[in-house]
């Protein structure tokens, strides 16, 4: 879909009067120098033409800025509550919700395809000489080197939205996995927490690895030869040595500062580039500055966050943080003799990917469910607006960029495939559809469950899975949040739907959509209450 630009008058007029005054300047100075010019035998001046030229265009804008005034005085504007129009509505009608949300969409929400894959290349090209750099270098660390050691495996991968086509606003920010390639003599045994009764639902969708010797290893000798490893990587739980998230990730940032040490003199002709150590609750992220001597056509300030994970099979990875498990963060729920540096986060970008593509193929032509997800992701955003910071990451959590996929997913998967309803033409009935399940989710308490985590999952559209998720509990990923606060991203979300129209004018769309006066700032420490 093509970008419609629209000219803006407020700015062309002075333009082109301050333009042709310019000339007329340029024009008398140069007459001045030129001595040897003689003058016109009439005596008029020869520089009138042009200056009566100027004077109609500064002329002309005086015109319409007194017109644009006239209309704003005498023609009736949006209907006010408690007051008169000398007019009637009907001669001058709103715009429809569809193309509030087609104007919305195309000047607030959609990126250019140009800009993002001039993004995603760059970004390409950065980690992929940064990752090779830390697979020649070697493993730091506990391990120096040798046949224990950790190591890069030599490739990334590129997850999100960005690379799923529903990222929404600018194409600065993205997710890369870097596999890391385990010594020989060291296999694991991951195993899911979901069906732990004593753990609470915040944890469900997180994984332990414990070490095993692998196939043909004698017992007693592995237990000698991998004890280096085991040190230095791995943590004491019950009795097991489980794989340490956090000692993974401490020793994952120290090799790509010294990486990134490398590779910084070769890349300083194409862009600056700086590493934040996301300490032990983010991954880093590499932060891509534009050089000044950068004249290419995109020169954007991207940051990419890179994610140490441990593959698994089948394009299953485990990676480490894993995600904020709840609001508050209960890692005094754990229970005793779980530990919280061992827990892994669970990434399926892979079958998700898999998945909306397939959806995609057995799509008609011209489906919309891509633009409905981004579109409700900016319906988040402008939920958003007028929260206190306590609760707009609040409300972020509980309605995040996978949640809101998952909701359309799941949406998808009841009806079989994207029926003919999911057309351009059906986008605002779609938009409806989707919010009225998020509530259905949140106040009657109905599950959403993970995109592959789920009951029968979705291995038929994605392919085969490891053994360790077909047999893992499904994950619901509301249960980690309690009645009141459900609640009250319900009623909000339900709020934010019926004023979407005064949104959308208020925040975005271009200038010939009538604006109307921003909703009230609601500052609280909660959501507030849905209104009536």
């Amino acid at each position: 879909m093509s970008v419609h630009y629209t000219l803006n008058l407020r700015v062309f007029w002075p333009l082109v009067t301050g333009l042709c005054t310019a000339l007329v300047c340029l024009y008398h100075v140069l007459r001045g120098n030129a001595g040897a010019r003689t003058e016109p035998p009439d005596g008029a001046d020869g520089g009138f033409p042009l200056l009566k030229v100027a004077v109609l265009l500064l002329l002309g804008y005086i015109l319409l800025r007194c017109r644009h005034a006239v209309r704003q005085r005498f023609l009736p504007g949006p209907p006010r509550m408690g007051g008169h129009s000398t007019f009637s509505a009907k001669h001058f009608p709103e715009p429809s919700l569809d193309i509030l949300l087609e104007s919305y969409y195309e000047h607030e929400v959609r990126l250019s395809p140009h800009v993002l894959g001039h993004s995603k290349a760059h970004v390409s090209r950065i980690v992929g000489e940064l990752v090779r750099a830390g697979r020649a270098r070697g493993s730091p660390g506990p391990i120096p080197g040798g046949a224990l050691a950790l190591a890069f495996r030599g490739d990334f991968i590129q997850v999100g939205s960005a690379y799923e086509q529903h990222k929404i606003r600018r194409p600065d920010g993205f997710d890369v996995l870097v596999p890391l390639r385990l010594p020989p003599l060291v296999a694991l045994e991951p195993r899911s927490l979901g069906s732990e009764p004593e753990l609470a639902p915040a944890f469900h969708g997180c994984f332990v690895c414990a070490l095993k010797a692998p196939p043909g290893a004698s017992g007693s000798h592995w237990l000698r030869d991998c004890k280096p490893f085991s040190d230095g990587f791995c943590v004491d739980v019950r009795g097991r040595r489980l794989l340490s998230a956090t000692l993974v990730l401490r020793w994952f940032q120290a090799h790509l500062q010294r990486s990134l040490a490398t590779v910084r003199y070769s890349l300083e002709g194409r862009c600056r580039v700086s590493l934040t150590p996301g300490g032990l609750e983010q991954p880093p992220t590499l932060h891509i500055l534009p050089c000044r001597t950068d004249y290419g056509c995109c020169r954007l300030s991207m940051a990419v966050r890179l994610i140490p994970a441990v593959h698994l099979g089948d394009s299953v990875f485990l990676v480490a943080p894993p995600p904020p498990p709840s609001p508050a963060g209960p890692l005094s729920e754990l229970p005793e003799g779980l530990r919280a540096d061992a827990l892994w986060g669970l990434n399926t970008a892979r079958q998700e990917q898999k998945l909306l593509s397939w959806l995609q193929e057995r799509a008609p032509p011209g489906a919309c469910y891509l633009k409905c997800l981004q579109l409700l992701k900016a319906l988040r955003d402008l939920g958003a607006r007028g929260l206190d910071p306590t609760a707009a990451a609040q409300w972020g959590r509980i309605l995040s960029s996978y949640v809101l996929k998952s909701a359309l997913l799941a949406v998808l998967q009841r009806e079989g495939a994207p029926a003919p309803g999911w057309d351009e033409a059906h986008l605002g009935d779609r938009l409806e559809e989707l919010v009225q399940f998020l509530r259905d989710c949140l106040l009657r308490r109905r599950t959403l469950f993970h995109c592959v985590l789920g009951p029968g999952g979705a291995a038929t559209e994605v392919g085969p899975l490891p053994k360790v998720l077909r047999e893992a509990a499904p994950v619901d990923l509301l249960a980690a949040f309690d009645r009141q606060v459900r609640e009250l991203a319900a009623a909000r979300l339900l709020s934010t739907w019926r004023r979407l129209p005064q949104l959308l004018r208020a925040y975005g769309g271009p200038r010939y959509l009538v604006r109307c006066p921003p909703p009230r700032s609601q500052r609280t420490q909660g959501f507030p209450e849905d209104e009536p």
